[in-house]
């Protein structure tokens, strides 16, 4: 996950990074609880999905064959390789944004490789191997979209550590953990930040509470947000397509038009924004 560091000290172990911050995933040192844990989220989330997931991510799923087991992120790799050209790497946890970005470009998705505790089923700060897997690896089998994940690595790369940061933080929470479409076949969900939680695929899909804005490039990268509650805005896509194309814009120039913009409260909506569906009055004194 990009641009949601925490400040609470990091759970994974970095001690055995390399310079890249991949590390072995040991899948034999995961212990019971680790398994229980998994299999419990695997069994509930999938039931979930089947109602509330985009038909790009249900696929995703059965082709990877969603199991009880915690998966083998080599072997799983080598599968994903072999249909869009990405690759997972395992990391202790959160990764420094060049570090992250390199990978992306090279289509190279970093895996987390801890598990959740058991109270930390619904939320936690750091995204781990259920998030990151269950969460984000069914889309790289869709192949718009990871076309799409590559440019958006490409473009981290050539906005270094300039004011595009920000932005790019922006596209990558809203448009990959949070991003919902409507291609004709109702309001889904993708994104793995609520697909990997029960309460936020609910509250993403079917909630009157929050606000739901058709996407536009400019105004997702002025959207600020918060990573410890529910989201107030969500972006809905028309198509993977639209989402890919926005690559091809001057992201150099964007940022300078944006500079001197505003931020936007994720709570509020623009007169000039194509809103999806409005949020319900009672949002603002919950």
């Amino acid at each position: 996950m990009l641009g949601a560091h925490s400040e609470t000290p990091l759970r994974g172990d970095y001690s055995r990074a390399r310079p890249d911050f991949t590390v072995d995933q040991a899948w034999q040192s995961y212990t019971d609880t680790d398994r229980a844990v998994w299999r419990r989220l695997v069994t509930r989330q999938t039931a979930m999905i089947r109602r509330y997931a985009s038909s790009e991510f249900l696929r995703g799923v059965d082709a990877l064959g969603a199991s009880g087991e915690i998966p083998n992120l080599e072997q799983a790799s080598d599968f994903i390789a072999g249909r869009t050209g990405w690759r997972l790497v395992a990391v202790p946890g959160f990764i420094p944004d060049a570090a992250f970005f390199g990978h992306l470009a090279l289509r190279r998705f970093p895996v987390s490789v801890w598990v959740r505790r058991q109270d930390e089923m619904d939320y936690l700060v750091e995204p781990d191997l259920f998030h990151d897997f269950f969460g984000h690896v069914p889309m790289l089998l869709d192949p718009v979209f990871a076309e799409y994940l590559a440019a958006y690595g490409a473009k981290g790369l050539d906005a270094g550590e300039g004011p595009g940061l920000t932005r790019l933080a922006r596209l990558y929470w809203y448009m990959v953990e949070f991003g919902l479409i409507d291609a004709g076949q109702g309001l889904k969900a993708y994104g793995a930040g609520m697909l990997s939680s029960r309460s936020e695929t609910l509250h993403s899909v079917a909630s009157p509470r929050p606000h739901r804005v058709w996407f536009d490039l400019q105004r997702v990268m002025r959207t600020d947000y918060r990573i410890d509650d529910f989201q107030k805005t969500y972006f809905v896509l028309p198509d993977f397509a639209a989402l890919f194309s926005a690559m091809d814009e001057d992201f150099s120039a964007l940022y300078q038009r944006l500079a001197d913009l505003p931020d936007i409260d994720p709570a509020d909506t623009l007169p000039q924004d194509r809103v999806y569906r409005h949020a319900h009055s009672a949002w603002a004194s919950a």
